[in-house]
């Protein structure tokens, strides 16, 4: 037999999902993606006006080390010459001296001479570019020329310099040897032949090589080629100044700007702790999502979505339901406990209501308790009728047991009314009753005994809860109801205090089985939700002023010392005893307005 009911799972999200999805999330901070454009702009305007009045000139120079033979293959430039050590040179203030001598630049303005050259040396070359930047492009290209001329003139002497010196060094050598040897002559051409003159001869063979060694290395010395290099291209005036223009400027400062508010975007993302997607929602609780309320046109929305002129909340909450039917987890037991994170729980009392009446429509047996005990509404904005009291509530035989007794100072104490869902039927209400005790209300044999009734066939309970953060009555429900619904503003709440729920209802035994979100509520402060206590409580009492009281139906059972005319007397005179905004009024659908809870 094949399994139809499958519980419902988070999809698997693959990279290329997971990366549209962080996308999106960086979308949602337009403020700061703006602000980078913003401030991409202004700069792209700052660059297109600054450089709008600034000319470029460039020149270029090929450096050469001295030689004797230019067309030997195995002299190797750059073994003679440090190009980074040249570059220096080229930017030094010597040779800005000298080119200030020669455009006649004052002592006042020489820092500004400095300031405009720019020496580069392309990779894999012995080539240094003078680059010069002026206001002007005459005044740019005589600067750049004047500059090269300085360094070419200053290395020329610098080499030269060093050639005199190394000469000098030779000739002095040279000198004592050469009149050793001039002595050394006249005392052999007076000695007469014999050993000594022969041990002359042999001394002045010695001093005349070593003459002849420094005189040669004098030669080379002076034949040397001394060319410090070559001006391969001169700077000429540019006819255009430097810079991409003010459209360019503007361009690149857009796409800039960008940029960092992208990153801006990513930063804000990493740390915000609020879930900005519907897969952190579902990864944090571990549950999917069964759907996203579209925003109401009518302010806060009715609490009953049928017969509303916008249909897209109605056709919302049944998808919902149907989701929910086909996970095996929530037909076995029939059960649902519908509960908010924290503060306001206007929502999820709207998506418990529209829940039992999408059941309702399917043909179910539909009870819904609200176990709201503290700030119950749900009696006095629903269209209502007086019912039946529940199965639990009669004694065995048809006669009346424990309501009589305990019906003015329990919950539940048997009161139950319908409620009329228009095209989507009817389903029944346990309404809550403030008590003073809540958590043994929740936790009485009767409340067990009333969820129970979804063990009945083709029966359905859903339980309405206050926020399962700010109280812990949703989590004495979970283990009786096990399956749980969390409805929440992803904007409103943390992604840790949705792991926190999951981990509070496993712990309780229960299973959330998913998460219907929604935007916010108009009035809620966006990422506030009504978390503070202070503001709760301050909002509470205006709220608990302006509310009707609850119905006080009257009991239907056959009482033991009435009969039947008795019962009929009693509804005759129900007509005549009829208490405005006890339920019991004819209410459209349409009209009825979700109050702040």
């Amino acid at each position: 037999m094949i399994e139809t009911n499958r519980p419902a799972s988070v999809p698997a999200e693959d990279e290329p999902d997971l990366l549209r999805d962080q996308f999106k999330q960086l979308l949602r901070y337009r403020r700061l993606l703006g602000a980078g454009v913003g401030i991409g702009l202004l700069g792209g305007v700052y660059l297109g006006i600054s450089t709008s009045d600034t000319y470029v000139a460039t020149a270029d120079i090929v450096l050469r080390a001295p030689t004797d033979d230019p067309f030997n293959p195995s002299l190797a430039p750059d073994k003679a010459i440090n190009i980074g050590s040249e570059r220096q040179v080229a930017l030094s203030s010597s040779i800005a001296n000298e080119a200030a001598k020669k455009l006649g630049v004052t002592a006042k303005d020489f820092a500004g001479l400095r300031s405009g050259l720019q020496v580069t040396n392309p990779p894999q070359t012995m080539v240094l570019r003078f680059t010069y930047t002026a206001s002007s492009a005459k005044e740019a290209a005589t600067r750049a020329n004047a500059m090269t001329e300085a360094y070419l003139l200053k290395r020329q002497d610098s080499l030269d310099v060093t050639r005199d010196k190394m000469v000098k060094g030779y000739q002095d050598q040279r000198d004592p040897v050469a009149k050793n040897l001039d002595e050394l002559v006249k005392q052999i051409n007076a000695m007469p032949a014999g050993t000594g003159r022969d041990a002359a001869y042999a001394s002045k063979t010695d001093l005349q090589s070593k003459v002849n060694t420094l005189n040669s290395n004098i030669a080379k010395l002076q034949a040397l080629d001394m060319s410090p290099g070559r001006v391969t291209s001169p700077a000429t005036p540019p006819s255009d100044t430097d810079g991409p223009g003010l459209v360019m400027s503007l361009a690149l400062g857009a796409a800039v700007g960008l940029a960092l508010g992208l990153l801006a975007a990513w930063v804000r993302l990493v740390f915000d702790p609020a879930p900005r997607s519907e897969g952190d929602v579902a990864r944090a609780l571990r549950a999917p999502v069964l759907g996203y309320l579209p925003r109401s046109k009518t302010g806060g929305g009715p609490l009953l979505a049928a017969g509303e002129e916008d249909p897209r909340l109605a056709e919302e909450f049944r998808s919902v339901a149907f989701r929910l039917a086909y996970d095996s987890r929530f037909a076995d037991r029939r059960r649902l406990l519908v509960v908010a994170p924290r503060g306001s729980s206007e929502t999820a009392a709207a998506a418990a209501v529209n829940l039992a009446a999408s059941f309702a429509e399917t043909g179910k047996d539909v009870l819904l308790i609200e176990a709201d005990l503290r700030t119950p509404v749900l009696a006095s904005q629903l269209p209502t009728g007086a019912g039946g009291r529940p199965r639990w509530s009669q004694a065995q035989g048809g006669a009346a047991g424990g309501p009589a007794a305990h019906g003015d100072s329990e919950w539940p104490d048997g009161r139950q009314l319908v409620v009329d869902a228009g095209e989507s039927g009817a389903f029944d209400l346990i309404p809550g009753e403030p008590v003073r005790n809540v958590p043994r209300a929740l936790t009485s044999a009767r409340a067990t005994r009333l969820i129970s009734e979804a063990d009945s066939p083709n029966s359905t309970v859903v339980v309405l809860a206050p926020p399962v953060l700010s109280y812990a009555d949703a989590l004495a429900l979970v283990d009786r109801v096990d399956g749980v619904l969390v409805v929440c503003d992803p904007r409103a709440v943390h992604r840790s205090d949705l792991s926190r729920i999951r981990e509070l209802i496993s712990g309780a035994g229960g299973t959330v089985l998913g998460a219907v979100l929604h935007a916010p509520l108009p009035g809620e402060k966006r990422g506030r939700g009504g978390r503070g206590g202070k503001a709760k409580g301050a909002s509470a009492a205006p709220a608990q002023a302006s509310r009707p009281s609850p119905p006080q139906a009257q009991p239907l059972t056959r009482q033991p010392n009435q009969g039947q005319q008795g019962q009929q007397t009693h509804r005759q005179a129900e007509p005549e005893q009829h208490i405005p905004g006890d339920g019991t009024d004819t209410v459209a659908l349409r009209t009825v307005r979700m109050g702040r809870r």
